[in-house]
Formats: structure tokens, C-alpha cells, sequence
């Protein structure tokens, strides 16, 4: 029987990283599913999900603790499988940085009970300006019966100067 697993992986940044990490999955049987992995501020980051036979998995993890060694922490959990009807929205949002939008954001889906399942943010210039604008794209889980406009509605109310699209996929 296959046991799933996803794995958070942190390191000072610098190349053989994702290298040394897979060949120890392979190694060790495993199948790499699926990955988001990212450099900030000097350090990798990752989260991945991969299967492993039953069979192999002490050694997986038993390989994957040598990496510490190395300057590769690795976590790994098991993985669960969702459950329910749900869709996937996109929200989209541009606005002046300052400080507590993604708190005042995530306040608001918390609240609506929706799942943020991908989230990615950035502060740059305007193109116009040197007013810093914060960008989010984030990929969300709500239940199938979910009104979209009451969440356009709750972010809008948290400041006139945040532009909102929501689109569902």
C-alpha cells in the first residue's frame, strides 16, 4: 500500500538542494507528485507531496532525517485526502502596501470559513509612482454553495483602496 506524505523542506539556499532531496526519495522508492519551492530572503523553502510504499517508508524518513546533516531540514507528515463538495476560486488583489493587509485578508476568509489553498504575494513600485503596491494571488477552497459576492463584498469592506477579482475555475 502506498502511504502519502507531504514534506516542508528549509535550507540556506544554494545549489544541489532539490538534487540531494530527490535522489534520496528515489532512493527510497518514492514517487514525487507535486511541489511549490522558492528562494526569500537567502533561504529554499519547499513543500512537496510524494507516495512511498508502506515497505519503504522507515527508510525514506530515516534518509531524509541524514539531510539535516547537511544543512536540509525535512518534516514530513502524512497526507490526508479532502472531503466534500467544494470549487476552487481565484483571488486576485492590488492595492498601497502597508502594514496588516494579509491579517486583515485572511481575517475575512477565516470568517467565511474558506480554505486558502495557494497563496502568493509580492510588494513592488507602481509604474507611475514610487508608492509601493502589495499584490496577492491566492487559490481558494469554498463549499460548492458558496456566494462569491459575499466574499468580494468582505474584502472590499477592508479598505476602498484594494481592487478585488474573484473568478471561479
Amino acid at each position: 500500500m502506498n502511504l502519502s506524505l507531504v514534506l516542508t523542506v528549509i535550507a540556506d539556499d544554494k545549489p544541489g538542494i532539490v538534487e540531494q532531496l530527490s535522489a534520496v526519495i528515489t532512493r527510497n522508492q518514492g514517487n514525487w507528485l507535486e511541489s511549490r519551492m522558492a528562494s526569500l530572503a537567502g533561504k529554499f523553502a519547499g513543500i512537496l507531496h510524494i507516495t512511498v510504499e508502506d515497505s519503504h517508508a522507515d527508510g525514506l524518513l530515516a534518509d531524509l532525517a541524514t539531510l539535516s546533516g547537511k544543512g536540509i531540514e525535512v518534516r514530513a507528515e502524512h497526507g490526508n485526502v479532502p472531503h466534500g463538495k467544494t470549487v476552487h476560486l481565484t483571488l486576485s488583489l492590488v492595492g498601497n502596501d502597508r502594514p496588516g493587509i494579509v491579517r486583515e485578508v485572511s481575517q475575512v476568509l477565516a470568517g467565511l470559513n474558506v480554505n486558502v489553498l495557494e497563496l502568493t504575494t509580492d510588494c513592488s513600485a507602481a509604474e507611475m509612482s514610487a508608492v509601493p503596491l502589495f499584490r496577492a494571488d491566492a487559490e481558494l477552497e469554498v463549499p460548492a454553495d458558496f456566494d462569491q459576492q459575499t466574499l468580494a463584498t468582505a474584502i472590499e469592506s477592508i479598505s476602498n483602496e484594494l481592487m478585488v477579482d474573484i473568478t471561479l475555475h
